[in-house]
Formats: structure tokens, sequence, C-alpha cells
């Protein structure tokens, strides 16, 4: 597949419709899905593309309807853009911030392409508002941008609020390590510690939390999806059944065990296509060049009953899968990865599953950096380059 600038997800049944945008041109292809790899496919772009676009719309939603941030964050706005775009006003600040001993750092423009962009440019004017209250007001044109208490203490209660949720997006949107596991426990202490409601809270405070857990958990309630995040934590030997509700364990447990059965099936359909069983030698044909004289013994001989393969394989799964859920978790830190593949002898098939789940990353920020990449190689100048050239640039650029 050709990297790209934008790319558009139409359908996911039996097949995936995208449409690849590249400059003026438009490409449509069709990924075949198996249909053991529909859920799989549906649950990745419900996760992609509601993870990756969640903080901008978390920050809309939360602060929706509530006209005294509106007020404050339009303030910010407009003192940012003050000092934006005039070289007199970075002066002035400048000095002040050396005059105060606050650090010599530039506001932050909001972008609403940029995550969290609104919390850092919130975080910055708090940080600098001795500074900035200085500058504008020395001039009677600025002077009504000047924060008022009311406005600090709303911005203050912003910023608390959505700070943690920032740490949270930027640790998700990491793509050097297993990320989509720890969803399930983001969300647990989301709901029990960063967005619970406590008695210091003020009545902004309390309801922009309100919000905003409304907004995550709505998000999170297709069942499809919470399927999914159910099976990776189960697979992360980090937190097993730690995060999963009691109700939903029997299930996800024999969900994972038709997965490994079905892996394990596959696997000696094709060892049986390429090694075939030799025949042994009661199947042997007779041989018409001498005639072998029975034995009285062959007489009484019964012919040997197979163990049903079925049933050993049924067996040997549910033994792995107790054996690994008696295992001791791992640290937090460590990863995941690694203890698979020191335990792959004990754990055959469910190490296959946790190789397909816990590559899923956790947010579209890795694929949305891929197509950053893509964006530099493919310049104005470089307009005529293959898809399949594109293809080798952009995969050196990100492995080298």
């Amino acid at each position: 597949m050709c990297v790209c600038a934008s790319v558009y997800v139409y359908k996911v049944t039996t097949s995936v419709r995208v449409r690849i945008i590249w400059g003026r041109s438009a490409e449509k292809f069709v990924v075949k899905l198996s249909l053991a790899d529909q859920l799989l496919a549906q649950c990745y772009f419900n996760i992609l593309f509601i993870l990756g676009r969640k903080m901008n719309p978390f920050i809309e939603n939360a602060v929706k309807d509530e006209q005294r941030i509106k007020r404050a964050t339009g303030l910010c706005k407009q003192l940012v853009a003050v000092f934006t775009h005039s070289w007199k006003k970075k002066a002035a600040l400048k000095q002040a911030q050396q005059d105060l001993n606050l650090p010599q750092q530039s506001l932050v423009t909001e972008c609403p392409t940029r995550w969290g962009s609104g919390q850092k440019m919130i975080g910055r004017v708090l940080e600098q508002s001795k500074a900035l209250c200085q500058v504008l007001s020395e001039d009677r044109k600025t002077r009504h941008l000047v924060l008022t208490w009311q406005d600090t203490d709303v911005l203050e209660s912003v910023n608390n609020d959505l700070g943690p949720l920032q740490e949270f997006t930027d640790a998700l949107s990491g793509e050097d390590y297993v990320s989509v596991s720890y969803l399930k426990p983001v969300l647990h202490l989301l709901r029990t510690a960063t967005l619970a409601e406590t008695d210091q809270d003020t009545n902004l405070t309390k309801e922009i939390k309100s919000r905003a857990l409304h907004y995550i958990e709505e998000k999170y309630s297709d069942p499809v999806t919470q399927e999914l995040l159910d099976i990776t934590s189960f697979l992360d030997p980090r937190f097993k059944k730690s995060y999963i509700s009691e109700e939903n364990v029997p299930y996800i447990k024999d969900r994972v065990k038709m997965e490994m059965e079905q892996v394990a099936q596959k696997e000696q359909r094709a060892c049986v296509t390429t090694h075939p069983m030799p025949l042994s030698a009661e199947e042997e044909p007779p041989s018409t060049s001498t005639k072998r004289k029975r034995s009285l013994g062959s007489f009484f001989k019964t012919k040997a009953v197979p163990a049903s393969s079925t049933v050993q394989l049924e067996d040997t799964i549910k033994a792995e899968l107790d054996n690994y859920l008696i295992t001791p978790t791992i640290d937090g830190e460590q990863d995941p990865l690694a203890w698979w593949r020191v335990h792959n002898v004990n754990f055959p098939w469910l190490s296959k599953l946790a190789r397909k789940y816990l590559c899923i990353p956790a947010m579209s920020a890795p694929s949305e950096r891929l197509f950053s990449a893509s964006g530099n190689i493919v310049t104005c100048q470089r307009a005529s380059l293959k898809p399949a050239k594109v293809d080798m640039l952009v995969f050196l650029a990100k492995n080298l």
C-alpha cells in the first residue's frame, strides 16, 4: 500500500474500502478481509479514529455551553494573537520576564490540528500571567485583555483538569512500545482517580470532570470496542484479568480459547499439507512379489483406536490458558513483548495471539507521523516519485 497524505475509510465488512488522496489525484483500492479478521479490523478503526482525535474534541465537549470557559479561553486567544503579531510586544514580554525572573518562553498558539495545543496555551498564559499583565497594562489599547481573577480561576480549573489527560494522550501516542493494552487501565484510572470528584473541587471543576467522563464513557460504550480492549488487556502479562469485569472474564476466556484453536488448527493443516504423514506398515499396500504367511497372533490382534486429535488439542489449549493465568503478573515498566519472547515455548498459541493484538497502536499518532514523513519526502520538487519508491523511502526514514 502506498503512503499517502490522507486516508478515508468508507466501510469495514468483508472488505475495507479506502480512498487515498495524493496531491490532486485519488486512488481507490479494496483490501479483502477474512471473516476471522473482520472484528479486529472494525475494532482497530474504531480505536484509531476515536482515540486519535480524542484530545481536541474532548476539550471542546468539556467546555461546551459554558460561558465562563468560553470567555476565558477566548481572552487567551486574543492576547496570544497580540503578542504573536507585534514584535514590540514580544520584546516587552521578554524584558518583563527578565524583571520578574520568569522563564523566557514564547506563548503557545492554539491549533485545531495540533493535539493538546489549547491546554498548552492555557498553561503558558497562566505561567506568564504576571509578565503579560505588566505588558498589557502599559498600553491603553490592550488593557481590556488583562486577565481578571475570575478568568484566572476558570483557566486554572481547566488546566488542572485537562493537564493529566494531555499526559495520558502523549503516553498513549508512542510507537516504540505496546500501548493498546494500556487503554483499559487508563480508562479505569480516569474513572476512579483523575476525573473523580473530590470535596476540594469547585463547582466548575466538578462540571468539567463530569462532562469529560461522560464523553469518554460514551465513546467507549461500543461492545465491539470493549471486547477488543478486554482481549488486549487479557493478553498483556502486566494486567491479565485485573481490569476486566468479573462477568466478562468467562466470555473473554472462551473467546481467546476459540482463537487459539483456530490458530492451532490452521498450523496443523499447513503442517500436513507441507509434510504429509507416511503410511504405516499396516496401511502399506500388499506386495505382489512375495506373499507373507500370517502368524497366529494376527488373528487375535485388534485395530488400535486413535485418540481424538480435537480432544487432545482442546485439553492442550485449556492447560496452556490456565497456566498463563496462574503465572504472576510482571512489573508495569517491563516490556510484554519481551516476556512473550521468553515464554514462547511455554505458551506457543497464546504468544501468537499476543503478537496479533498487542501490535495495534492505541492512537492514530504513529500513522499520522508516517503521513508527515511521507509529506516531507513527496514535495513539489519530487512529485513524480512512484508509489513503490515512496514506500521504500518512508520505510528507510522511519527505520534507520
